[in-house]
C-alpha cells in the first residue's frame, strides 16, 4: 500500500512532498467547492424558472379562459338559477379569477423557496471556514535532534567537504 504521492505508507516524507500533498489536496478541496456552489445555483435556478413558469401560465389561462369560460358558465348559470343575465357573468369571471390566484399562489411557493436558496453562500462560507482553519494550523514541534544530527554537526560537515 502506499501513500498519495507514491511512497511507502509509514516511511519518512520529505517537507517537499508533504507540501506537495497538502497544496494537491487543497486545490482539490478548493474544485469540490466549485462545483458545489454550481449545482447549487443550478437548483436555485430551476426553481426559479419553475416560479416563472407558473406566473406565466396563471397569467395564460386568466387571458385565455376568460371568455370562453365566461359565456359558458354564465349561460350554465343562468340555467341553473334563471338569475339575471348580468350576476351570471360576473359569477364567472370570479370563478376565473379564483383560478388564476391559485396557479399564482404555486408560482409564489416556488418564488420563496428558490429566494431562500442559498447555495452559493453556504459554499464561500465553507470556504472562509477552511481558509480559517489553515491559518490557525500550527506545525508540530520537533524532536529534539542527537547531538552528532544538530546544525552544528551539519555546518561542520559541510565545511570539511568543501
Amino acid at each position: 500500500m502506499s501513500a498519495p504521492d507514491g511512497s511507502p505508507v509509514g516511511a519518512e516524507r520529505s517537507i517537499g512532498q508533504l507540501f506537495a500533498s497538502a497544496t494537491t489536496e487543497l486545490s482539490a478541496l478548493v474544485h469540490d467547492e466549485i462545483a458545489l456552489a454550481k449545482a447549487q445555483l443550478k437548483q436555485d435556478v430551476k426553481r426559479g424558472a419553475t416560479s416563472g413558469g407558473a406566473f406565466s401560465m396563471a397569467g395564460a389561462v386568466l387571458v385565455f379562459s376568460l371568455p370562453m369560460l365566461n359565456f359558458a358558465l354564465a349561460y350554465g348559470i343562468r340555467t341553473w338559477s334563471h338569475w339575471n343575465l348580468a350576476i351570471c357573468f360576473v359569477l364567472s369571471f370570479a370563478a376565473n379569477v379564483l383560478v388564476a390566484g391559485l396557479l399564482a399562489l404555486v408560482g409564489l411557493r416556488f418564488a420563496k423557496k428558490a429566494k431562500q436558496g442559498q447555495g452559493p453562500q453556504k459554499v464561500a462560507a465553507s470556504m472562509k471556514e477552511t481558509a480559517g482553519v489553515l491559518q490557525k494550523a500550527k506545525p508540530h514541534p520537533r524532536p529534539e535532534l542527537p547531538e552528532d544530527r544538530g546544525p552544528r554537526a551539519i555546518e561542520a560537515v559541510a565545511r570539511s567537504t568543501s
